[in-house]
């Protein structure tokens, strides 16, 4: 009858010092081979394998370790999160950001020092859109101005977040919350004023605008999918309020801004010489030539009827003497350019005096005229006094 063999073999442990060999099994069956006698033993009949070997070695230099997956699947995974798709997003952030912030300081510097715009599209629209009411909030702050400071903080943030070091202490989910504001409220503006220039300024077509429009609208689809849905279905109301907020202001500004009439859009006025018809008194004449002698000028519009009254008030004699500079001498439509010269005095209405240095607006007395530039009169008769 056959003798059955159990083995039993105690833990050992075993680490690889050829790449193609197992040193346990080698010396196991050297052991075996060896002493076969004292390999094996009778227990309780049954005959038992006894193994005593513990096989350890330490690696050679020969050996090559065994690849470490771990560290390898966290690494790819490290590499994979540094590349992921959200810091494309900040990339273009800032890549978007800066083209918006060159575009709106360029604009800003026209707007502040009174230039003409070179419009690449649409010949002279840029220049009337960028000179009229829609241009300043509240009448004050330059359109640009804004622009510039919003595209610049989307720029300087993208940045910062691309580099993973953000300012004042912000973290990624403020600088991100700080970033929808922001662009919501562009887009939102960008809205608003497409729809002015379809509406307002019919048949032009402004380049600048278009870009800014487009800048602002492709910033805001990179922020609604980098955030992604759930978190946008979070954040609604929020987007919403500042949507409203932005169009209500702008609204609010353009209606209080714009005190004429709605047909000022449409004005366009070719140029006319305007004819005074009275006569001049001998007070009017000495009065315009000591004006004139003193180099003070009177700064007025063609179109503008209290121009014309200060004019009739001096008489036909008396106007030729006087230095009136035209504002407006190529006519005017909706959003021509004043006159260099009239604008760096900063005109808020015509007429405008420049009297010895002093700025006044409005159509004046002979009095006040001839107490600012220190002509010597008798105020009780209106008449001159000559001096000794």
């Amino acid at each position: 009858m056959a003798t059955m063999a159990s083995f039993s073999t105690p833990s050992f442990s075993c680490r690889a010092s050829l790449p193609h060999s197992n040193p346990c099994l080698t010396r196991l069956s050297f052991a075996m081979f060896q002493n076969k006698s004292s390999a094996f033993s009778w227990v309780r009949g049954r005959r038992t394998l006894l193994l005593p070997l513990r096989c350890s070695s330490p690696p050679t230099q020969d050996s090559e370790p065994e690849p470490d997956t771990t560290s390898s699947s966290s690494s790819s995974s490290s590499l994979s999160s540094s590349s992921s798709p959200r810091d494309l997003s900040y990339n273009l952030y800032a890549g978007l950001g800066a083209v918006g912030f060159v575009e709106t300081t360029y604009l800003t510097y026209l707007k502040l020092t009174n230039s003409s715009v070179f419009c690449p599209i649409g010949g002279g629209s840029c220049s009337d859109i960028l000179n009229s009411d829609y241009a300043q909030v509240f009448g004050v702050v330059p359109l640009p101005l804004i622009g510039m400071a919003a595209y610049g903080l989307v720029a300087v943030l993208g940045l910062q977040l691309t580099r993973k070091s953000l300012p004042f202490g912000l973290n990624q989910t403020d600088a991100r919350l700080v970033l929808l504001t922001t662009i919501t409220s562009m887009a939102a503006a960008s809205g608003y004023f497409l729809y002015i220039l379809s509406t307002k300024f019919a048949g032009s077509s402004c380049s600048y605008c278009l870009l800014s429009a487009l800048l602002s609208f492709s910033l805001f689809f990179i922020t609604l999918k980098d955030i992604g849905l759930p978190e946008i279905q979070k954040e609604v109301g929020l987007q919403l309020f500042v949507a409203g907020l932005v169009i209500v202001t702008l609204n609010s500004s353009y209606s209080k801004s714009r005190s004429g009439p709605s047909s000022m859009d449409d004005i366009n006025l070719p140029y006319f010489p305007t004819e005074i018809t009275s006569e001049s008194s001998p007070f009017a004449v000495s009065l315009a030539k000591h004006l004139n002698s003193i180099g003070a000028k009177m700064y007025g519009a063609f179109w503008c009827s209290h121009c014309l009254e200060q004019k009739e008030m001096f008489g036909r004699e008396a106007a030729k003497f006087l230095n009136y500079v035209e504002c407006f001498p190529n006519g005017f439509k909706k959003g021509t350019l004043m006159e260099k010269t009239c604008a760096v005095v900063g005109i808020e209405g015509f007429p405008t005096w420049v009297i010895n240095g002093k700025v006044l607006s409005g159509e004046l007395e002979f009095s006040e005229l001839a107490e600012a530039s220190g002509f010597p009169f008798d105020k009780t008769s209106q008449s001159p006094v000559l001096v000794q």
